[in-house]
């Protein structure tokens, strides 16, 4: 219990304005995603503890560096339980955001969470993202999920291109990583921006922690 209150305040520590009601739902997925964890492994035991720190504010570092304006469409692969999915349509409920994984376990979890904090701005598929057709979205995030070149291959037909836009952080995919990605970017043959994390969390966790964007 006491782990699950530092963990919310560092959420209000780094985003202070938080209404009432998305403070709750954020504190409501402490227990709910470890009642789960007991029966399908979603987030790592060891981590379990640290939900707030090492996956829900994680999953924020992109609200800390890009605003969703109303009505932005979100594709979310490889959601796994939620994340960064999940979070980001707490903090954004003005967007939409579909959720997929091609593992049902996984995405029963996230729908199951989504549903027990009442996001109406969430849906989920059990799906590849290379499996998507016909469908166009403002940005594709990921979370761990696969090698830069993989993610880029499967997101650059689902992203919706807006020519003109003076802000080049408008649309694209948008990756959390670590560690040195030196290699993984010379072998994706992209040119991504690259935005240190840990100058705007500034906790432990978050040394070495990155958000990539490619256009």
């Amino acid at each position: 219990m006491e782990k699950a209150k530092k963990g919310l305040e560092l959420i209000i520590k780094y985003f202070p304005d938080l209404s009432a009601g998305q403070i709750e739902q954020f504190e409501a997925l402490d227990q709910l995603y470890k009642d789960w964890n007991s029966k399908v492994n979603v987030i790592s035991r060891k981590d379990i503890d640290f939900i707030f720190e090492k996956h829900i504010l994680h999953s924020l570092a992109i609200a800390a560096f890009f605003k969703f304006n109303p009505k932005t469409e979100v594709l979310d692969i490889g959601t796994g339980g939620g994340f960064p999915g999940i979070p980001l349509a707490i903090f954004f409920p003005g967007s939409s955001f579909l959720l997929v994984d091609s593992i049902g376990k996984k995405i029963k979890v996230a729908e199951s969470v989504a549903r027990a904090i009442g996001l109406t701005n969430i849906s989920v598929a059990q799906t590849r993202a290379e499996d998507l057709q016909n469908k166009k979205f403002d940005f594709v995030l990921s979370r761990a999920v696969a090698s830069l070149r993989v993610l880029w291959a499967w997101s650059s037909p689902l992203i919706r291109r807006a020519p003109g836009h003076a802000d080049p952080r408008c649309t694209g995919l948008l990756c959390l990583k670590g560690g040195d990605l030196t290699k993984e970017i010379a072998e994706s043959g992209c040119h991504p921006l690259i935005m240190d994390i840990y100058p705007v969390f500034q906790e432990a966790y978050f040394l070495n922690k990155y958000l990539l964007q490619i256009c």
